[in-house]
């Protein structure tokens, strides 16, 4: 699809290029939530519709990975990831602008859309560049620059967003992004390869499962995001959770008759393959979890403000970004070897849920410092290896497709995770309160000791599926992996 290949030092600046496009992708999906109370007040909105800026741009970014994955591979990495940026940039520009200046909420809504699409062919085109240019024994280090400015952009995002808001506006957290978009741009121009003059065709593609899977997981993704709030029995969810059920099913079958199909089911005839998406799924499950979780007992339990309790959590972003770091470098070295790298990361994972297990009101921050960081740890080391190992193991047309697969593993399981662990936790306490002497201790006290035994109950489970995570990475075959 491409020009030939890109010099070393060209190589270093598309490294440096997907690196930045990571960041702005993972600084916007943090940066914007802490504002969310200011825009509230600005359009005069309830929590539940303001929290629609980050329920759209959730919905459009899952809905549009595959469908952008393949279109990817047909037109070719340089003009997707360019209009990325443009998408981006301009939408970021809008959100901040536009809304006061119209003085609408929809404006506002419209504009995230346009950042979602262009965030989108970001997230897809980044690794998949990397598979692509970089030679084999390099791509993991240029994988791990990747982790690590993504890292940067989630541990960054709540403290900036905090301080732009607070020092400046609402808008800022928006307007960050142009800057950083506009440089990405011209760097882009410059040292992107060309794609093939040989022009392209979209005949042949899959519209239909296009439409199907973009409605069918946002459908799902909102009932799971939305479910806690309307009901789990209220008519929208269940309508879209049938929606989606369908949808899907639709767009399995669709897959299997046409002739270039947006999602290739024949990759997952791989029993490596298929296993270690499974993992990512299973790891980023989890990783909703925490995130989700820890703010609450932090400044529920430990009294934390927002600001301390945001320089905690930032704990996991270093734990990834080391682990990030240190997997590119030995990544050559373990060739062969990958499945352990891959077996110590699920295990730090799976470790440092248990440490977080074991909080309570008096449970000093050392321990859960400790567990975050052996989580980050656990995640950055899995991520780089297995997304390089995946991106490694299919012909360089499907780069695009593969890539979308695993950001998909990362926002749907993630969406689906917090949803989960909020029931859990509910239920949790309800059941322990039953069982608990309120009668000898002060009622603060009964309190604080209840809702530390839930959040002790959600990570333990987090323990069982990392357990899970590595009994399956035991049937992990590399070579094997090489054949999909």
């Amino acid at each position: 699809m491409d020009s030939a290949a890109p010099t070393q030092k060209a190589l270093k600046l598309i490294i440096l290029s997907s690196a930045l496009a990571a960041f702005m992708s993972s600084l916007d999906g943090t940066i914007v939530n802490i504002a969310l109370p200011t825009i509230s007040d600005i359009f005069n909105l309830p929590s539940s519709s303001v929290a629609w800026v980050s329920t759209i741009y959730l919905l459009v970014m899952a809905g549009s990975l595959l469908v952008v994955g393949k279109l990817t591979d047909i037109i070719g990495y340089r003009k997707i990831f360019l209009t990325g940026f443009v998408l981006f940039t301009f939408g970021s520009f809008a959100c901040g602008f536009f809304p006061e200046l119209t003085g609408s909420f929809g404006t506002l809504l419209a504009a995230r859309v346009l950042q979602a699409l262009g965030g989108v062919m970001m997230t897809v085109i980044a690794p998949a560049m990397l598979s692509r240019y970089m030679p084999g024994a390099a791509r993991a280090k240029g994988m791990a620059v990747v982790v690590l400015f993504a890292s940067l952009g989630m541990a960054l995002g709540p403290t900036l967003g905090g301080l732009l808001t607070e020092y400046l506006s609402w808008n800022w957290i928006f307007y960050i992004n142009v800057p950083v978009g506009i440089a990405s741009l011209i760097l882009g121009i410059f040292v992107l390869p060309k794609d093939e003059k040989t022009p392209f065709t979209l005949k042949g593609f899959d519209g239909a499962g296009a439409v199907l899977i973009f409605v069918g997981l946002a459908s799902l993704l909102y009932a799971f995001s939305e479910g806690y709030k309307l009901g789990w029995t209220s008519v929208p969810v269940i309508f879209c959770i049938v929606l989606a059920i369908f949808c899907i099913a639709a767009f399995i079958i669709c897959e299997r008759k046409v002739k270039s199909p947006i999602l290739d089911l024949n990759l997952f005839k791989n029993p490596s393959f298929l296993l270690m998406n499974v993992v990512l799924c299973l790891m980023y499950f989890t990783l909703a979890g925490a995130q989700y979780l820890l703010p609450f007992y932090l400044q529920l339990i430990k009294q934390l403000s927002t600001f301390e309790s945001g320089l905690v959590l930032t704990i996991m972003s270093l734990g990834m970004m080391i682990s990030g770091i240190l997997s590119g470098q030995i990544y050559a070295k373990m060739l062969g070897k990958i499945k352990v790298l891959i077996l110590i990361g699920v295990a730090s994972l799976g470790l440092g849920y248990f440490f977080l297990s074991k909080i309570s009101p008096v449970t000093g921050l050392g321990i859960v410092v400790f567990g975050l960081a052996l989580i980050g740890f656990g995640v950055g080391l899995t991520t780089t290896t297995a997304s390089t190992l995946l991106l490694g193991s299919v012909k360089p047309e499907k780069n695009g497709m593969v890539s979308s697969i695993t950001s998909l593993e990362r926002f749907a399981p993630m969406t689906i995770g917090i949803a989960f662990f909020n029931m859990l936790l509910i239920a949790g306490v309800k059941e322990i309160a039953k069982h608990t002497d309120i009668t000898t201790r002060p009622m603060q006290d009964v309190a604080a000791g209840i809702l530390s035994a839930g959040f002790d109950l959600c990570f333990f489970v987090s323990v069982g599926i990392a357990l899970g995570a590595f009994v399956l990475c035991l049937f992990f075959r590399e070579k094997r992996l090489k054949e999909a």
